[in-house]
């Protein structure tokens, strides 16, 4: 792969004739080119562009920040994966609805601090 062909040089011999042969187009070719593309260049000037607000709403301008509609989608996505996530987890995530619904929400472990009290 990285040896390089040795006949670059005849290629760009026959490059070089190609440029100094010319083409010639036929008769009228380059006038009709010419007019189309005039034709075209005054459709464009004739039409105005779409009249936009000179403020964007706050949503407009939410929505320009995260990325436009293509971001949006993928935030749905997102969205749509975790809350998945959430109700049916996988073998590997634990249950949150399992913690949630625990009776044992002590906020000491082994009630530590009732037992000091109980000391003095």
């Amino acid at each position: 792969m990285a040896e390089r062909d040795k006949d670059v040089t005849d290629l760009e011999d026959l490059f070089q004739a190609a440029r100094r042969q010319g083409i010639a187009l036929p008769d009228g070719l380059e006038d009709r080119i010419i007019a189309d593309g005039l034709q075209v260049q005054r459709a464009r000037q004739g039409r105005s562009a779409s009249p936009r607000r000179a403020s964007a709403g706050r949503v407009r301008q939410f929505l320009d920040l995260l990325g436009g509609w293509p971001a949006m989608g993928g935030l749905a996505m997102a969205c749509a994966t975790g809350i998945w996530l959430g109700f049916a987890p996988p073998q590997a995530l634990p249950d949150p609805f399992g913690f949630v619904q625990s009776g044992d929400t002590g906020l000491f472990a082994d009630d530590d601090l009732v037992l000091a009290m109980v000391e003095e």
